[in-house]
């Protein structure tokens, strides 16, 4: 996955974008851009060989900025949900006919 975000361009490497070989030293800043979520992280340490995921993030540290921007756009995002309306089933007889008539009139 993280290969692909950075063939992507999703990734972002001290305001650079990064590429897939691109091997990341100690304070470097990172941007990810994970669909609406945006990452900014530094690197605070490198492993040798891969550790696990709760080892790993030990070694990046995450902007609080960044938290606080992510949790915004959540809060906005749920807040929208809400105010959609759902459907309330499947279209009747009358209203399929509308639609047919609205889609034919090309």
């Amino acid at each position: 996955m993280a290969r692909e975000a950075v063939a992507g361009g999703k990734v972002q490497c001290n305001g650079h974008r990064a590429k897939p070989g691109k091997a990341v030293k100690r304070d470097d800043r990172l941007s990810i851009s994970r669909g609406h979520e945006l990452f900014d992280i530094t690197i605070v340490d490198i492993s040798d060989r891969r550790v696990s995921a709760p080892l790993a993030r030990e070694k990046y540290v995450e902007d609080p900025r960044s938290v606080e921007r992510r949790a915004a756009v959540a809060e906005q995002m749920r807040i929208d949900r809400m105010s959609r309306t759902e459907p309330t089933g499947r279209p009747d007889k009358r209203d399929r006919q509308k639609i047919i008539r609205f889609t034919r009139k090309r």
